[in-house]
């Protein structure tokens, strides 16, 4: 079994290794994912964040520096949707890619919803990165 998938990308005109450390950085969270996180705290060694899902845990799962960002977010009811983020070299600058998959239950308009969201995170995260960060 396979879900529907949707890559969502951002062009940054930055080095790819300067956009991997800005977005692998927990505390840059509340800058940039305004759809997963409006702060963000260590407790316990974890970091968690408060969504409009509630407060989660988010958990990055590769290395960082080598641009891959995949992540997961612990839900409240212990619920973990894994979640893939890369940083690929384009050029002089990077290409910021999100793999959104439409895991079971969520309705083609939530779907659409996360989509928009995620284009609106990446595009902030870009202008952020291409001003003064």
């Amino acid at each position: 079994m396979t879900f529907p998938v949707r890559h969502i990308s951002q062009t940054i005109d930055r080095d790819p290794a300067i956009v991997a450390e800005f977005v692998g950085s927990y505390e840059n969270l509340p800058r940039w994912a305004a759809g997963l996180s409006s702060g963000v705290r260590q407790h316990g060694g974890r970091w968690r964040t408060d969504s409009p899902m509630g407060e989660v845990e988010v958990v990055f799962t590769a290395p960082v520096e080598l641009g891959i960002l995949d992540h997961d977010v612990v839900f409240p009811d212990g619920t973990i949707v894994q979640n893939s983020l890369r940083v690929l070299r384009n050029a002089d600058g990077a290409e910021v890619v999100f793999t959104l998959f439409q895991y079971p239950g969520v309705s083609d308009e939530a779907f659409e919803a996360d989509a928009t969201a995620v284009a609106a995170d990446l595009a902030r995260l870009r202008e952020l990165l291409e001003g003064d960060v």
